[in-house]
Formats: structure tokens, C-alpha cells, sequence
């Protein structure tokens, strides 16, 4: 047994936090692939809902993999995983399907026929949207993901957990990631009015940081009414292209452009911590911004707060 294989026996769940913008969620994947991913997983299992980062994320799992289809349409025809021939030393080693894409083409038990002889013939098979396979499978995904709010990586067993339960999780998660995605955009318009351009983005659980390399001189009172008043007026928040989303009038350059709400009035319980803190390792200044919490007073339990893996949350 490899030290890979040794690792990643005792392996339950990890946990990260799912960044909102195409480049960072290739390189989270990447990372997945190289901690989490051995030669021996064949039967590769993601859940997420529509534009959560399924398709990027899968990317950056696995380089070069050419996907049957993603956000930008169809990619390959007819869908290659059906049309394994038994002598297939020479055909691909990977394959790729949607599920709920493909359902409206072909049978279930026609699918199910399918990658269960791709795995006999010790082909790996990436299936999105792998709850919808699951019942009619019967066997469990070597390496399981959902993707919502946050990147949930599990190795099942036959105690579980069942692809059902992390669709729960994530599927209720999700809310959260698109209302900060769109706050925080809605936070970059209110800071360029004070005159600041030069921040940096990340994460933390229901919201984002904004970084300074520099403590700015910032009005937060004054930036909080700002995003305040444009949930307030209900802008409708849309896709423009991969690069660009229009908040009401304004065109945006946005890295992540399917990861939004539909409407600033969406945005709930929008809170911007009224202190700038110094992070203690990287010096950067830190603003930090959450949504759907109702209030904050010790930012150390920020990422405590909402622990549980069914998406419930702790009290501030």
C-alpha cells in the first residue's frame, strides 16, 4: 500500500471554504486533487447546485479532462462514456458526465450500464450531480465533493455519508456564498467612491475580507449606509459574460459571474465589523464584511459559528 493509499484510509471529511472566482477555484481544485485524489479512485462523485464552480473545480482536479459540457454549452457529441468498446486499451482513461444534463438523453439504467462497464475496465468517471446516479447505482463514489458555501471532501464508506446528506449541506449552504459574492461587489463600488482601488479579496464563513497592505483612513459608518442603500434599492444584479456581471447600471469586471443573487434586495442581514483588525502573520488590515447574521462581537468566532454540517448556525 502506497503512502498515498496509508493517508488516506482514515480520511472522514475536510472541509474549505469555496472561493467565488474562476482562477481561485481551479487552483482549489488543483490542491484537492493533489491531497485527496488517488490512482485507485475510479468513480469520482460531485454535488452542487447550478454555477456553484462544479465544472471549474473539476478542471483543476483534473487537467486536460474535456468536458462533455459546461456553463458555455456542448463540448463533445456523442457522450463518449457511451460509447466504450470492451477492447478499450486505447480509449480514454477518464470520461466525464453531467447527470442532470444527460438524463434528458439517455435512460438511467442506460447510464448506470454505462459507467459501471467504464469502471470494470478500470476507467475513472467524473459524474456532476452524482445524488441523481446514486439510487439507481447502488454503490457509493470512491471520492465525494459538494460544493456550496463551502468544499466538502469525503471518502464514503458504507457508513456513509450518503450523497444525499452532503447535497443538504451544500445545497443550503450556497445562499450565503452568493449573497457575500454580491455584497462584496456591491462593498468594492462603495470603497472606490472613498478613493480606494488597491485591496485584495478572501474568505471567511457568510462573508469576505477585504485586505489592505496599508490601514486606510475609512468612513466604515459611511460604507456600510452606502451598500445599505443599494440592497435597498433592489438593483437587479445579471450575467454579462464570463468577465463581466451589470449591477443595476454599472458593468463590473467580475471573476466568478454565474455566483450571484438576482437582486441586491436579496442580500440579507448585511454587517460590516466596525473596527479594522491587523492580522497578526501577514500584517494585512483586514475589513471584514458578513451576511445573514444579525450581529457580530467577537470576530473570533467567526469561523466557529457556523460549524455543523447541516448548515445550522450557532449564536453570536
Amino acid at each position: 500500500m502506497s503512502y498515498s493509499d496509508r493517508m488516506q484510509r482514515n480520511h472522514l471529511v475536510s472541509i474549505y471554504l469555496a472561493p467565488r472566482g474562476y482562477p481561485r477555484m481551479a487552483d482549489q481544485g488543483e490542491q484537492i486533487g493533489q491531497l485527496y485524489l488517488s490512482p485507485f479512485d475510479l468513480l469520482i462523485g460531485v454535488i452542487g447546485d447550478a454555477g456553484s464552480g462544479k465544472s471549474m473545480l473539476i478542471k483543476g482536479m483534473f487537467p486536460g479532462l474535456e468536458l462533455t459540457n459546461d456553463d458555455e454549452g456542448l463540448n463533445v457529441r456523442p457522450l463518449p462514456l457511451m460509447t466504450i468498446e470492451e477492447d478499450a486499451f486505447y480509449s480514454a482513461h477518464t470520461y466525464h458526465i453531467d447527470m442532470q444534463f444527460e438524463s434528458a438523453f439517455y435512460q438511467m439504467h442506460d447510464i448506470v450500464e454505462a459507467i459501471l462497464k467504464a469502471l470494470s475496465l478500470k476507467k475513472r468517471v467524473v459524474v456532476e450531480h452524482f445524488d441523481m446516479l446514486y439510487p439507481a447505482l447502488g454503490r457509493n463514489a470512491d471520492l465525494l465533493l459538494g460544493i456550496g458555501e463551502e468544499i466538502i471532501i469525503t471518502r464514503p464508506t458504507e457508513f456513509g455519508p450518503e450523497p444525499e446528506e452532503v447535497k443538504r449541506v451544500v445545497y443550503k449552504s450556497i445562499v450565503y456564498r452568493k449573497m457575500a459574492h454580491s455584497a462584496e461587489e456591491l462593498l468594492t463600488i462603495a470603497l472606490e467612491k472613498q478613493g480606494y482601488s488597491a485591496f485584495r479579496h478572501s474568505e471567511v464563513r457568510h462573508g469576505f475580507l477585504i485586505l489592505f497592505d496599508e490601514k486606510p483612513d475609512l468612513d466604515i459608518e459611511k460604507l456600510r449606509a452606502d451598500v445599505q442603500t443599494m440592497i435597498d434599492q433592489k438593483l437587479p444584479i445579471a450575467y454579462k459574460n464570463d468577465n463581466h456581471i451589470s449591477v443595476g447600471e454599472w458593468i463590473r469586471a467580475c471573476q466568478g459571474p454565474r455566483m450571484h443573487v438576482n437582486n441586491t434586495g436579496d442580500i440579507k442581514d448585511f454587517l460590516i465589523y466596525p473596527q479594522l483588525t491587523q492580522d497578526p502573520f501577514t500584517k494585512s488590515w483586514m475589513l471584514l464584511t458578513l451576511v445573514g447574521v444579525e450581529s457580530i462581537e467577537d470576530i473570533r468566532v467567526v469561523n466557529t459559528l457556523f460549524t455543523d454540517l447541516d448548515g445550522s448556525k450557532g449564536k453570536s
